[in-house]
């Protein structure tokens, strides 16, 4: 874990009160802790740090997601966050979009259910010193480690039993020396109010299990000015992940009746006065995102993208 991190860092366990996290390094290169613990001032729980990857999920279980540790699922996110790297076209344009929202240099940026890290290493080409965080193990130690070593190989199926070996190498306009991956829950995020100055949701909406406490956490370490927020999702509601009391969009009765994009955009704005203070919404386009299976089968969705600013 970069040691940039230390001073924004606080407890998630403690949430709403915010208790800094006291380091006890172990084993540390140069900025990079690679094994230690983070203590809580507050209840005094301590959060592992392990082969450089912090583990700071708020429950007693510091481990990440079963529905993303298996070795295809990292395959499938690998493609869709980095083929337009190794010759196939993948997510390039909604990438491209995504990109082109970006603030300038000079600020402290997270993008919360990072996944693999594409985004990351944007907000770093843009100038930012970034943080991603996801609830997978898997992911966040696949996105550290290409972002050390640069390269990276996997595989998909082709056809059947047959696969096909892809490589991702970092061309040098994606810097990875600012960047910094954690274990992390986008409910409960372990970091201290105002810290960014850009943050971003993508895809992630309607994936958590308290949609309406990911946008109040996405609103509280962001600053209160001169903050941008990029956000995107297909809002796939669906029972099973999420109590449809609970849906931000999707039912036609109920305080957020009607379309997802309108209510999360009204939110921001300032609706109910849940997230204060307000945002301007400054564009919104729809963005096509694609999750290959095998060479002739790819599920693509529209991600719902909003730029909100203040």
């Amino acid at each position: 874990m970069k040691t940039f991190l230390l001073p924004h860092l606080i407890c998630p366990t403690c949430l709403p009160k915010e208790h800094r996290l006291e380091l006890t390094a172990h084993r540390q290169t140069g900025d990079d802790i690679i094994d230690g613990s983070l203590r809580c001032a507050g209840c005094g729980r301590r959060f592992p740090i392990e082969d450089g990857v912090a583990l700071l999920l708020p429950g007693a279980e510091n481990e990440g997601h079963w529905r993303y540790e298996d070795a295809e699922t990292l395959n499938r996110y690998l493609w869709s966050h980095y083929a337009d790297l190794h010759g196939d076209a993948g997510n390039a344009a909604a990438v491209a979009a995504w990109a082109g929202a970006l603030g300038t240099a000079g600020t402290l940026a997270l993008d919360a259910g990072c996944s693999v890290g594409r985004i990351v290493l944007e907000l770093a080409a843009a100038g930012a010193t970034a943080v991603g965080c996801d609830l997978s193990l898997s992911f966040v130690k696949t996105a550290r480690r290409l972002a050390r070593e640069r390269r990276l190989k996997y595989s998909l199926p082709l056809e059947g039993n047959l696969r096909e070996t892809f490589e991702i190498v970092l061309p040098d306009a994606l810097p990875s020396d600012r960047v910094e991956f954690v274990v992390a829950d986008a409910l409960r995020l372990p970091f201290a109010k105002g810290s960014f100055g850009q943050v971003s949701s993508l895809n992630v909406l309607d994936r958590v299990g308290y949609p309406l406490a990911h946008l109040y956490e996405m609103n509280r370490v962001a600053r209160e000015r001169d903050a941008r927020f990029l956000f995107a999702s297909p809002f796939s509601w669906t029972s099973s992940d999420i109590p449809e009391e609970r849906w931000l969009g999707g039912t036609a009765t109920g305080p957020y009746a009607g379309r997802g994009i309108d209510n999360v955009r009204a939110l921001l704005e300032g609706k109910g006065k849940v997230l204060a203070p307000p945002w301007r919404s400054a564009e919104a386009v729809s963005v096509q995102w694609h999750m290959r299976s095998h060479r002739n089968h790819c599920e693509t969705f529209t991600s719902e993208t909003l730029l909100a600013l203040r």
